[in-house]
């Protein structure tokens, strides 16, 4: 290995001003996208205090430097080299900006530091070690020349308010000391201070002080998490100076609050942000009814999240307070009531305990002059141009106002049919697709996130071998389309022919437009028919395929490209409450909404979740669910929900006429993994089904019964008569009728549903009580993927397995560290706590599985969710799935996956009776390699099985889930899906 010499040493001004650091052309770095004006935000704080600006072809330099020292000139000047310094500067640069998104300084150590990382990262070892002499060598030379380090922090002045004046340490220091109070000894203020100083320079402005705080905190996440409610308190801190304009203690909030609520009202109102009606409330009661204690619950993510995105904004400065948020919802949520400040208080109550969420329309627009508060939106197109872009216009509006999208598009006639009025012949459903997936990205929620659509067709239509094409990489870009979701709509008679090895027909709507208003037995019957009738020549248009080969290829789709996803018509439509007035001829954008949609009724769900983790208490043999707090958590949030309806601004009259008439709603739940922690229990075991089964046998028991007790107060929906509820027949029920429409295989007496039916509750009671007042609303359950919604509250999203113990969370605010508080918890009672620990689990991407001093229960009861074999997602789904009237958002993880794996997985879907699954995430071999124990954990098939390959994770799209490859030195979590939020 050569000498670093200093005319061939990186820079020590990596990404600032300093001599020798030019970006010269004998460099050979070309220049960044966008140049160093791109990055005007950003300054640099050199060793000796001074503040120069930011930029980033420094670092490109200074990289290509370190190559130079290790390669020699010809080495370093190859092609591959400089593209390789590219690769590696944008690396470092994302990195950094990442950590302040909205600018601000770092340190010079700091870059070289994550310049060295990136080296390491990119297994350029030699000339990571190169870089690491040169920076110690250096030390050491500026330590003989007696240089200075920064300023010291007594000497530095800031600029508060305009004026310059010496820095309070003092007070700096009281404020770092009350944001660690009562979060445990491991906590402290010290770490928080040194690392605060030494990004301060001389004149910085007091909010890049406090801005300077809440990143030194973070930083500490990984080693305590802990920190990251000293983090979120640092952050109030700051949030309560821009908002009431000066320096507030906790103590005193209780009178500021009460104080601040009412001119918020005012202000709002005045700024014609806020309805007016909100100004009729009692606000002085509402204001002495905040808790401000409640504020001190977020963690960093939680309270980020909030202040980013959903508190209303002046002239970009923030207005709401985080307990005047919630109470601003709740009275957008009361303004039907009789008694609104009792039940305002009363749904306050449960949104700022966190013991239930509203979804993201609702917290964006409760209150405010336009409140489309829904979640979920379903739509039929018609087969002609007139329906087609109506169809598109009625996306474009309701996406506008925050909402999910899901299109039926089965009815549109396929590739080569006739089209009469002109004689022509029909360019198919995939044309139309790639308007509605530019529609999408045009109309972008009011700029809050992208729109969100996806589209689905049932498996017997013509198109649908195109169709499972749309997400791939290759081939017309006119006939794809990337930013749009796509799902099949599977009847169950294909899938008999799957397990038969039978033909399966594919048919243009045309020619037998009753197919697509036919579910069960009549499906079956009317299908057989027109393959008989294409069999006799009297259908031109048809093809005839193997259907293990299509089922195969929607598999293969599936895995290599996210898309479409797998959904069952069957089981939605013989299991709905709503089958006596129309057909579910689609689900929702998260696969968790099942309602009737024609060419006058668009679907309409409003949802919110509870959070289990608040549900569980003490028992005489452990923690137990705690069924009196429960019911009237449930009972209160139906209230809302069933508010929303009549409040909802509809952007489209037949959403409104739709939402009307049936009145549907969808209580969903999140923290299930947390609930399991708290209760000890693995989520790969019997006994997290069992806690599903009967966790959710709760939650909708509380949930029907509290709907049938607002149908005594307030009527019934207007479609009740001829449902399912009129008719004495609850979704346990309908598992029996489901089991009957299937019936069995040819030659066969086997059931093809297969799902235990045991229960805990008095179901009769319930029934009786419905049969003398029938329902208010005609669904009442559905479990969405709550992606922000439980960022807000801190627990594990829906139903999901934790992804990691300690990873990087990726969202619309920045990253985040998140690590798993019960596993350390558990960790330091055993003495196992330590920053070894800590690189261990970063080395294992937050996996305990070859970590040898931790013991096989911890393994096993923090297991993530790549190692949990997918039979154990499907087994708990199916035992909520057998309560719940509607569906549920599931993913399935699978490790290493396989042909027979996928199969297996989605056969057992649908022999457990489950009515849809969400996305497919796959881990690719080299990733599980790293990670898989030679017992074959990460619910992996053998090494040899086929994988993704290149990707750590696939199945998804790269806009919306890149794959979780190393970001810092920990994977980045990009499953929480911006896009998902339209329908929590």
């Amino acid at each position: 290995m050569q000498t670093v010499s200093s005319s061939a040493s990186p820079s020590p001004s990596v990404g600032g001003t300093g001599s020798g650091a030019g970006t010269s052309p004998a460099s050979g770095v070309r220049p960044l996208a966008g140049g160093n004006s791109a990055y005007a935000g950003y300054q640099i704080i050199r060793r000796n205090g001074a503040v120069v600006s930011f930029e980033p072809n420094k670092i490109a330099v200074a990289l290509m430097k370190a190559f130079l020292a290790v390669h020699g000139t010809q080495g370093a000047a190859s092609a591959s080299v400089r593209e390789t310094v590219d690769a590696l500067t944008e690396s470092v640069v994302r990195a950094m900006l990442r950590s302040r998104p909205s600018g601000g300084s770092f340190h010079i150590e700091d870059i070289q530091d994550a310049v060295e990382l990136g080296l390491m990262r990119g297994g350029h070892h030699e000339v990571a070690r190169a870089y690491v002499l040169y920076r110690e060598r250096r030390a050491q030379e500026r330590s003989k020349q007696g240089e200075l380090p920064v300023a010291a922090a007594s000497a530095l002045h800031v600029l508060d308010r305009g004026q310059r004046v010496p820095l309070d340490m003092g007070r700096l220091a009281a404020l770092v000391e009350s944001a660690c109070a009562g979060l445990g000894a491991e906590v402290r203020s010290a770490p928080i201070l040194a690392e605060t100083q030494r990004n301060l320079y001389d004149g910085v402005p007091i909010d890049e002080v406090y801005k300077a705080a809440i990143l030194a905190a973070r930083t500490l996440i990984e080693k305590d998490p802990a920190y990251t409610r000293a983090t979120a308190r640092l952050l109030l801190h700051t949030i309560r100076r821009e908002i009431l304009g000066g320096e507030v203690l906790q103590e005193e909030m209780t009178e500021r609050y009460a104080e601040y609520f009412p001119d918020f009202i005012k202000k709002g109102v005045q700024a014609e942000l806020l309805d007016e009606r909100l100004q009729q409330y009692d606000l002085k009661r509402l204001g002495a009814a905040l808790q401000p204690e409640r504020d001190l619950q977020f963690d960093y993510l939680g309270l980020q999240t909030l202040y980013d995105r959903y508190f209303l904004h002046l002239h970009k400065a923030r207005i709401e307070l985080p307990q005047a948020f919630f109470m601003r919802v709740a009275m957008g949520l009361a303004l039907g009531e009789i008694d609104r400040e009792a039940r305002a208080i009363e749904f306050y109550e449960v949104l700022s305990r966190f013991d239930f969420m509203s979804s993201t329309p609702t917290l964006f627009n409760a209150g405010t002059r336009r409140s489309q508060l829904s979640s979920c939106y379903l739509t039929t197109v018609a087969d002609d141009l007139d329906g087609i872009y109506e169809a598109i216009k009625e996306n474009a509006l309701l996406s506008k106002f925050a909402g999910g999208l899901g299109n039926d598009w089965t009815p549109v006639r396929a590739l080569g049919s006739h089209i009469k009025g002109t004689n022509g012949e029909s360019q198919g459903v995939v044309p139309f697709l790639k308007v509605v997936n530019d529609t999408a990205v045009a109309v972008n929620q009011g700029g809050k996130r992208k729109g969100a659509v996806c589209a689905y067709l049932e498996t017997w239509h013509l198109d649908i071998e195109e169709f499972l094409d749309l997400r791939k990489n290759t081939g017309d870009d006119r006939r794809r389309t990337p930013d749009m979701n796509t799902a099949n709509w599977i009847p169950d008679l294909f899938m008999k022919r799957v397990l038969e090895n039978g033909n399966w027909t594919l048919f243009s709507p045309a020619n037998c437009p009753d197919l697509h208003d036919k579910f069960g037995s009549a499906f079956e019957q009317a299908y057989t028919a027109y393959e008989d009738k294409a069999a006799r020549g009297e259908i031109k248009l048809f093809k005839t395929l193997r259907a293990s080969d299509l089922w195969r290829k929607m598999l293969s789709m599936l895995f290599e490209t996210g898309h479409p996803w797998i959904t069952f018509k069957d089981p939605c439509n013989v299991r709905s409450p709503q089958q006596h007035v129309g057909v579910v001829h689609s689900s929702n954008l998260c696969t968790e909404i099942t309602l009737n949609t024609n060419a006058s009724e668009i679907a309409v769900c409003n949802l919110g979740s509870v959070n289990l983790a608040q549900h569980l208490v003490q028992g005489a043999d452990g923690m137990e669910i705690d069924h009196a707090k429960l019911k009237k958590t449930v009972a209160t949030a139906m209230r809302m929900l069933d508010n929303v309806i009549d409040i909802n601004y509809y952007a489209v009259k037949k959403a409104r006429d739709s939402n009307l008439r049936h009145r549907p709603v969808g209580l969903g739940v999140m923290g299930f993994q947390d609930s399991l922690y708290q209760l000890r229990i693995p989520y790969a075991s019997q006994a997290a089904v069992d806690y599903a089964d009967r966790s959710m046998e709760a939650v909708c028991y509380y949930a029907y019964w509290a709907s049938t007790e607002m149908a005594q107060e307030r009527g019934r929906y207007s479609s009740y008569t001829g449902s399912l509820w009129d008719r004495g027949i609850l979704p346990i029920d309908s598992l029996d009728m489901l089991a009957k429409e299937r019936g069995t295989l040819a030659g066969q007496d086997a059931t093809l549903v297969e799902v235990d039916r045991s229960s805990t509750l008095d179901w009769d009671l319930l029934r009786e009580r419905i049969k003398s007042h029938g329902m208010r609303n005609s669904n009442c359950v559905a479990i969405a993927p709550t992606a922000t919604i439980s960022n807000i509250i801190g627990v594990d999203a829906s139903i999901e397995p934790s992804f990691s113990n300690l990873s990087v969370k990726n969202n619309l605010s920045g990253d985040f560290t998140i690590i798993n508080e019960y596993l350390v918890r558990d960790l330091k009672q055993q003495g196992l706590w330590d920053d070894v620990m800590v690189m261990d689990l970063k080395h294992f991407d937050g996996s305990l599985r070859r970590i040898d001093r931790v013991s096989e229960e911890l393994k096993s009861l923090y297991a993530t969710a790549f190692e949990v074999e997918p039979k154990w997602l499907v087994e708990a789904a199916a035992r909520r799935q057998k309560w719940i009237d509607q569906a549920q958002s599931l993913n399935i993880y699978m490790a290493g996956a396989s042909g027979k794996k996928l199969d297996d997985t989605y056969k057992l879907a649908w022999q457990r009776g489950l009515k849809t699954t969400y996305y497919l995430r796959t881990m690719g071999a080299t990733h599980a390699e790293k990670s898989t124990v030679k017992s074959g954990q990460l619910n992996a098939v053998s090494s040899g099985a086929g994988t993704s390959g290149s990707a750590a994770m696939s199945g998804a799209e790269p806009a919306q889930f890149e794959a979780a490859v190393p970001a810092t030195d920990m994977k980045v979590c990009l499953i929480d899906n911006p896009d998902c939020e339209a329908c929590q």
